[in-house]
């Protein structure tokens, strides 16, 4: 009776994780399959996602090229950035980008890199974050309320949900169409990074 039972519970429990079972990762030469592709928020346009973070020193190089081959995109693709937060010490980071892009000041964005990657600022609390963000010439009251605000909290939550998502382990990666991700390590380096995401857009425009 014991035996049977366990062999009912351990077929069980089989059933019951084949139904719940996590996204599949196939590795290609240079990049990833995912099984089943994710949904996009894109409509009928390729969705490119780079998942980065402020503080990865592999980000801070490849944003200059991601930045220069986002002007370089087909009309039927779109670039959107997820910042990334593995932990909670990477939450104020991650709130930053979203406060910025709140308020139309993601120009900002690539000296958020200089700071810590060329300054060595340690913008690593809402403190310090508010600091740079007023010295930068953005008014305090404002900068502080749409860093505390619900869409800020909402994106970082929609942030940490496609990392969780996509099977992120590191950064920089980069997502193509809901279906592929390369990074530095998967492709071979960083100009290979672009090459691959941008002959991933292609064939996905191709079909």
């Amino acid at each position: 009776m014991q035996t049977l039972f366990s062999r009912l519970l351990a077929a069980a429990s089989f059933v019951a994780a084949a139904a719940f079972a996590p996204v599949s990762l196939a590795q290609t030469s240079n990049f990833i399959e995912l099984n089943p592709p994710q949904s996009t928020d894109a409509g009928d346009k390729t969705e490119v996602l780079e998942f980065f973070a402020y503080s990865c020193p592999h980000c801070n190089v490849l944003e200059p090229m991601v930045e220069t081959w986002s002007k370089q995109l087909p009309a039927n693709a779109v670039l959107t950035r997820v910042p990334v937060a593995f932990n909670a010490g990477m939450k104020p980071q991650q709130q930053l980008y979203y406060t910025l892009e709140a308020l139309g000041r993601l120009d900002l964005h690539p000296k958020v890199f200089a700071a810590i990657h060329k300054d060595r600022k340690r913008l690593v609390t809402k403190q310090n974050i508010v600091d740079w963000a007023a010295d930068q010439g953005l008014d305090r009251a404002k900068f502080e309320s749409a860093y505390d605000s619900f869409g800020v909290s909402s994106k970082a939550q929609r942030a940490d949900q496609l990392t969780r998502n996509y099977r992120i382990e590191g950064t920089p990666s980069i997502a193509v169409g809901g279906r592929y991700v390369t990074s530095p390590s998967q492709a071979g380096g960083y100009r290979e990074t672009i090459t691959v995401a941008d002959g991933l857009v292609k064939r996905l425009a191709g079909q």
